[in-house]
């Protein structure tokens, strides 16, 4: 379930749900284009011991008949992941770009979204991995929640140990900068009102110029980049969700300029306007593809 830059082209369909329908627990599902077009997709909050490595989980699992395809679209947090998927583990870094994945066969894949204080223990530079990846050499993590996702009914609570369990092995405690970059992460993902670098500098207490430093050292994005990426999944969110919303007030509330600043947006990103992607979201999922 590799990730691809997005050619803005809609799902092929066909999947079918390996379980019920998509859950995310509660948590944050703004990265999903469209939330209804995925096959069963699970979300779990990172345990304590962990919780300021990963910000959660996430499990995708899917089964398609022969020759069917699914493509998820995304707009990605700012964020690096780790993935095991197909007895092959894989280090993300942050995206910039619209992608999407498309998934075939049988499968499944086990995801960590990190916390920027995980980032320098398993990336030295992640700004040379924006919208990229490499393989991690980790043979005995790909078994362990491999042989974990063969199980059935706390298949995802075991897969999720065995890579807390990794992470423990390889990942430092965080110490007092790691955690500055934690806390400038969650202003910047959290709070619509911070709109400029000098707002996430303020709010975390810090010059604009460590947010900048911070921002790429544990990210690998600029602070106005990461603004930049949520102001924009805030906007899709509520694009998808209120169909009746006046897309100019969007625009006004999420601090764009005007309407036009928000379709140029958009389009820049999503290679399509507002109004398109709103009718895109209104569709009925579809069916296999033939």
């Amino acid at each position: 379930m590799r990730s691809r830059p997005d050619d803005g082209t809609p799902a092929t369909g066909g999947a079918r749900a390996t379980g019920d329908a998509h859950a995310t627990d509660g948590l944050d599902g703004r990265g999903v284009l469209y939330p209804t077009r995925l096959p069963r997709f699970t979300r779990l909050p990172a345990p304590a011991v962990v919780a300021d490595l990963v910000a959660w989980f996430w499990i995708p699992e899917w089964d398609l008949p022969d020759g069917r395809s699914s493509r998820q679209h995304l707009i990605a947090f700012p964020a690096s992941n780790l993935v095991v998927e197909g007895g092959t583990v894989t280090v993300s870094g942050p995206s910039t770009r619209a992608s999407h994945r498309d998934l075939a066969g049988r499968g499944w894949a086990v995801g960590a979204l990190l916390r920027p204080a995980a980032v320098p223990a398993l990336l030295a530079d992640p700004g040379a991995l924006v919208d990229g990846e490499r393989v991690v050499d980790a043979p005995d993590l790909a078994e362990a929640v491999g042989t974990a996702m063969r199980g059935e009914d706390d298949r995802h609570e075991r897969a999720v140990a065995a890579v807390v369990a990794w992470l423990g092995d390889r990942v430092p405690e965080p110490d007092a900068e790691a955690l500055t970059a934690n806390a400038l992460a969650d202003v910047v993902s959290s709070d619509s009102a911070v709109l400029r670098v000098e707002d996430a500098a303020a709010a975390v207490g810090v010059s604009v110029r460590t947010a900048q430093r911070l921002a790429r050292r544990y990210v690998g994005l600029s602070p106005l980049a990461m603004i930049r990426r949520r102001r924009l999944q805030e906007a899709a969110e509520r694009v998808r969700l209120e169909p009746g919303a006046v897309l100019a007030d969007v625009a006004a509330d999420l601090g764009y300029a005007d309407h036009a600043h928000l379709t140029r947006d958009f389009r820049d990103v999503l290679g399509m306007t507002p109004t398109a992607y709103r009718s895109r979201s209104a569709r009925p999922t579809p069916g296999p593809a033939v």
